[in-house]
């Protein structure tokens, strides 16, 4: 079996230190792929060639940069279904949502070649002598740490637009997850960049990403990952001020209201949460449901949420795969335990999944509680699994200050026919994204993201996005060659 290699300076390369990591599949439990296991001596080379290419880089048009980027694009494409499968056997992700994620990669690309000319200075002339100018600069090296969930659809938001601001890039993926994000940058390779522009580090987190926080010489850090990694990632990059951009954890409540269409509005939330096992960040994982329609609403879920069809990644008829390890379906199960423990419901679901496939991969049942109140451990902390925790809330007040009511503030929605309703939910809910009547789609990549709360601090998509990879410097001429201030006397 081949060795999943780093990328260094333009070239593929082992660990110096000569160690691998084996990868398991979590739809069989069998080796997906064995990684090479890097090493700081690893990173540090990997950000001395970032440097050193930055200063050409930099000044490379963006004409130059766009081109590279939509053949990489073109590139991408060409290799979809090898990059999709690639993702799918490392994180257990139905393989047909990875083939959308792998579509994401080459549409961003393409979107941020499209916008790369946007970002401009400006002009101030409020003094007769002084015209005051702002340019746009690039900030330098930057470190890219990508979770394990979607790792080259969240790769992609960051790759794109920092390249593309013309900075230079050290990408860290997930160790569980190197094997398809080494195909993206295999595309980027193959497109053209110049060796040290983009280099790919594999290892752990405890190891590589510390050192990429505490590396004096990145100068920008993205991290998409947990609230607690972002503490610590905060921490250890104070050691040079570097910038950051976090993208953290979830708890994000979607309110049912008595007006909606109840099917349609459980069926979106059992999608967004489901079909990706519930490792998905922004996912929808409470259901505020108003009193009147709230057995409604329970008796939909206990007939539905059975029937979804748990399978193997690669199944086409799979409505919902695996969870990402052993470890972490044992992290569920406790959650789920603790649910019981707490006084909710166990509407539906809460085992795992036993008997063929499922004796060797790490599959739960999709599971339901209800009667949660809001203060429960499971309505509060992000269980990353496949768990719907359902609450009950009488006004428009409640449901908004229970929405609310929640460290994190990554996503959040709204299902009601009173349009006055939706608008003021907009308003007075706090969350990064938010949903009216459906949950997940958007129009276009060209919509800033900005979180809040311990859902982090991050500019993602967007020309916003692009402008935070980038430097703002203000440069000031006078409009006489000589000019002085007449301070001293003895001039």
């Amino acid at each position: 079996m081949d060795i999943c290699k780093m990328y260094i300076n333009g070239e593929w390369c082992e660990s110096s230190a000569g160690k691998v990591r084996k990868v398991t599949n979590p739809s069989d439990g069998n080796i997906a792929g064995i990684a090479a296991e890097g090493s700081v001596q690893d990173l540090d080379r990997a950000v001395e060639a970032a440097e050193a290419a930055l200063e050409s880089w930099k000044k490379t048009s963006t004409a130059e940069r766009a081109a590279l980027m939509l053949k990489a694009a073109d590139l991408v494409d060409q290799r979809i279904e090898e990059i999709a499968k690639a993702e799918s056997r490392a994180n257990g992700e139905l393989l047909r949502v990875c083939e959308m994620d792998a579509g994401t990669v080459s549409a961003m690309l393409r979107f941020y070649a499209g916008i790369i000319d946007l970002p401009a200075g400006s002009s101030y002339n409020g003094d007769p002598m002084v015209t005051t100018v702002t340019l746009k600069e690039p900030i330098g090296v930057c470190g890219i740490i990508v979770p394990w969930n979607a790792p080259i659809d969240i790769a992609s938001k960051a790759i794109a637009p920092a390249l593309a601001a013309g900075n230079t890039v050290v990408l860290k993926p997930s160790s569980q997850t190197p094997f398809a994000t080494a195909l993206v940058v295999e595309c980027l390779h193959e497109a053209g960049f110049p060796p040290g522009t983009v280099n790919l580090v594999l290892g752990s987190g405890e190891t590589i990403g510390q050192a990429m926080a505490e590396h004096p010489k990145i100068n920008k850090l993205n991290l998409t990952g947990g609230t607690e990694t972002g503490r610590d990632i905060i921490r250890a990059s104070a050691s040079n001020i570097k910038k950051l951009s976090l993208e953290l954890g979830g708890k994000s409540a979607i309110c049912i209201f008595d007006d909606a269409d109840l099917e349609a509005a459980v069926e979106n939330a059992m999608y967004i949460l489901y079909s990706s096992a519930g490792q998905l960040c922004v996912a929808g994982s409470r259901l505020l449901v108003q009193d009147t329609v709230y057995d409604r609403v329970l008796e939909i879920l206990a007939e539905k949420a059975p029937k979804i069809n748990v399978g193997a990644a690669d199944d086409p008829e799979a409505e919902m795969g695996p969870v990402i390890t052993e470890r972490q379906r044992d992290r569920i199960l406790e959650y789920i335990e603790i649910g019981k423990q707490e006084g909710a419901r166990l509407l539906t679901g809460g085992k795992a999944l036993t008997g063929g496939i499922f004796d060797k991969g790490f599959y739960i049942e999709p599971t339901v509680f209800a009667d949660v109140k809001n203060d429960m451990r499971i309505a509060q902390e992000e269980i990353f699994g496949p768990v719907l925790v359902v609450e009950r809330f009488n006004s428009e007040e409640e449901a908004f200050r229970m929405a609310n009511d929640s460290i994190y503030g990554l996503g959040a929605g709204i299902y009601t026919n009173d349009t006055a309703r939706g608008w003021r939910f907009a308003k007075e809910v706090k969350a990064a994204c938010m949903w009216i009547n459906t949950y997940g789609p958007s129009a276009g990549f060209g919509a800033p993201i900005s979180c809040v709360k311990q859902s982090g601090y991050s500019t993602l998509m967007g020309l916003a996005c692009l402008e935070s990879y980038m430097d703002t410097k203000m440069v000031n001429f006078m409009s006489v060659d000589a000019f002085q201030f007449g301070w001293f006397s003895q001039w």
